[in-house]
């Protein structure tokens, strides 16, 4: 497909690298997939569907969305290990971010504090990559919750118990999510390092 493409716009053909080939399969793989989320979320509005059919839908939405974040954590992974991962870089705070990364944790499972300073990154991917590390150091660490503790342009994710910290930095490959947040902040210019007990995250000056 990608060496047709490119010999009917007529340009010179080159052997794509494989972080090319994994982007394509990201993006061709998810027209099924919002085919199959779609479905699902049809037959949730329907009135007539009962149970058990109502819940294995909403089931199947659930996993579909999952799917579709992965394929984005994919496809970011890939982008960066090729040298074209591309941020939508704007002012924001890092107290913000750590709101966001939070948000999206399930309930109860983070708290943030303290206060933030400007910083200057793609606020999307700095929240998911946050996310990502802290989930990763809670859910290894077999802890509850997990807090971001905020002080300028840096963002501690704390407790580290256990063996998480290895985990949450990439550096023992257990965690896809946690491995590729890392990479996409490093590629941003963030910090991330292991200090004790705590996952220091420091942003770039406004």
């Amino acid at each position: 497909m990608w060496i047709m493409r490119n010999l009917a716009a007529g340009k010179s053909v080159a052997a794509p690298t494989f972080a090319q080939l994994v982007s394509l399969a990201c993006h061709d793989l998810r027209t099924p997939l919002a085919t199959a989320s779609g479905f699902a979320r049809t037959l949730q509005r329907l009135d007539d569907i009962g149970q058990p059919g109502e819940r294995y839908a909403g089931m199947i939405g659930a996993a579909a969305d999952q799917m579709a974040e992965l394929l984005d954590l994919l496809s970011a992974a890939a982008r960066v290990e090729d040298e074209r991962f591309e941020p939508q870089v704007q002012s924001t705070n890092a107290r913000e971010l750590a709101d966001a990364a939070a948000g999206r944790l399930p309930d109860g499972a983070a708290s943030v504090e303290g206060a933030g300073a400007a910083v200057e990154v793609d606020a999307n991917w700095a929240a998911v990559s946050l996310s990502a590390l802290a989930e990763a150091a809670r859910r290894h660490g077999g802890l509850d919750q997990i807090t971001f503790a905020v002080e300028g342009r840096t963002v501690e994710i704390a407790p580290i118990v256990d063996g998480a910290g290895q985990i949450a930095t990439g550096e023992e490959l257990r965690d896809f999510a946690a491995a590729v947040g890392v990479r996409v902040l490093q590629a941003a210019g963030v910090v991330v390092e292991l200090d004790g007990d705590r996952l220091r995250v420091r942003f770039p000056e406004h």
